[in-house]
């Protein structure tokens, strides 16, 4: 009879070993873009995934302005922020988000997949979109993400 004893080996935030990855985001569609953008954030990409510490690697989204919607979401979607102050709820359909601010759109869709905790805020943090095709994170050597 065998007698090994097997453990369960749980990762800690600092034996953690992250990566870099750099994503194009063009053509794609923005919500199959964006689970699995939070599936690497999570950590869930790895064998050493641990549930309640972040594993996750670094995702740099690059041409965030050239993202798709499927159907009629272009000018039917909206996208619902607050000003803080009272009455001040402002609504913007995808269209003129992408028109203003087209990082925004990938930024929420990732954070409505993440855990809604601090360690999704965590998670969070290691997501850099860009509008255009250029990056300030050329030291940190980024691999092409293949889905």
């Amino acid at each position: 009879m065998n007698t090994q004893s097997y453990k369960t080996v749980s990762q800690k935030k600092e034996t953690v070993d992250r990566k870099w990855y750099i994503v194009d985001a063009e053509g794609e569609v923005v919500g199959r873009l964006c689970s699995r953008i939070a599936h690497v954030l999570r950590g869930k990409n790895k064998p050493t995934y641990t549930p309640h510490v972040d594993t996750g690697d670094y995702v740099i989204v690059i041409n965030a302005d050239k993202i798709r919607f499927t159907g009629q979401k272009m000018a039917q979607k909206e996208y619902i922020r607050h000003t803080g102050y009272p009455g001040g709820q402002r609504v913007r359909t995808a269209r003129e988000q992408m028109d203003k601010h087209p990082e925004r759109i990938v930024e929420a869709a990732v954070r409505g997949m993440l855990p809604k905790n601090s360690l999704g805020r965590q998670m969070l943090n290691k997501l850099f979109v860009y509008a255009g095709p250029e990056h300030p994170h050329q030291a940190q050597k980024p691999e092409e993400f293949s889905f």
